[in-house]
């Protein structure tokens, strides 16, 4: 019976750790977008950490992710494509492309590559702030840290999947128009029509509300789980670790909701 009892207060006090911490995170979020909203939150010293953090997280990584998603998207279109034509329905073969390459596909794989390319990056730099006691020393001089510190990473990870969503994605229609159509341009108004059959105003709206929220998530978890690090040295590992983990969850928590929003 003791046994039992000890497991139920255990399971029972790591399930309000986690509510804590999805508690906190949540709030957090929406500090930072309150302040972010706020025009007086910006000044040259915030721009320039957003310039960094966009440097950093996007343009350093543009020509090398840039070559991995075209590849992934040629491989993925030529699938599509042999298949369609395999079963007699090679007409909605671009249609199937664009729905998966574009809606799906290519915005969850750019959350994933930036969350492995800076998330970890940023958790480790705000942990080891928190040990050495450098947060709390720039409270205690007056500093807005959310403003300062905080905010603009998260203004410069939002707009860097925006950004390599949209460069990615544009790459993956001209590829899936030379898989479909080849090098002519007299199909370019039949490819209108399907675009214009796939991307109506609700799917594009839909593309980037789910990129602003991958983009909010990889960056507000790892601060959010630095800044919840214990002010031991050792912990930092840890808090990396542990702040990855969830951010894989939300990400695929976030794909999971957009693709029941669409398709249920």
């Amino acid at each position: 019976m003791a046994f039992v009892t000890h497991f139920f207060i255990r399971r029972g006090a790591a399930f309000l750790t986690t509510w804590r911490i999805w508690r906190d995170t949540l709030l957090f979020a929406g500090r930072a977008v309150l302040t972010a909203c706020a025009p007086t939150a910006y000044n040259s010293a915030t721009r320039t950490v957003v310039m960094k953090q966009i440097y950093f997280t996007a343009w350093q990584i543009l020509p090398g992710f840039t070559l991995f998603a075209a590849l992934l998207s040629y491989v993925l279109i030529q699938i599509v494509v042999t298949t369609a034509a395999k079963f007699g329905l090679s007409d909605y073969a671009l249609e199937v492309t664009m729905r998966l390459l574009v809606l799906e596909l290519l915005p969850l794989i750019t959350a994933l590559f930036v969350a492995l390319r800076s998330s970890s990056a940023i958790n480790t730099e705000i942990a080891l702030m928190k040990i050495n006691g450098e947060i709390e020393a720039l409270e205690s001089a007056c500093v807005d840290t959310m403003r300062l510190e905080f905010m603009p990473r998260v203004i410069g990870g939002m707009i860097s999947v925006l950004a390599l969503t949209a460069v990615t994605s544009v790459l993956a229609l001209v590829l899936a128009y030379l898989a479909v159509y080849g090098w002519q341009t007299w199909s370019l108004p039949d490819f209108s029509r399907v675009m214009g059959k796939v991307f109506d105003n609700a799917v594009l709206f839909g593309i980037l509300l789910k990129s602003l929220t991958f983009g909010l998530a990889v960056t507000v978890i790892p601060v959010a789980e630095g800044m919840a690090t214990p002010r031991k040295l050792f912990m930092a590992p840890i808090s990396v670790l542990r702040g990855m983990v969830r951010l894989f969850f939300a990400l695929m928590l976030i794909e999971v909701a957009s693709l029941a929003f669409k398709y249920i």
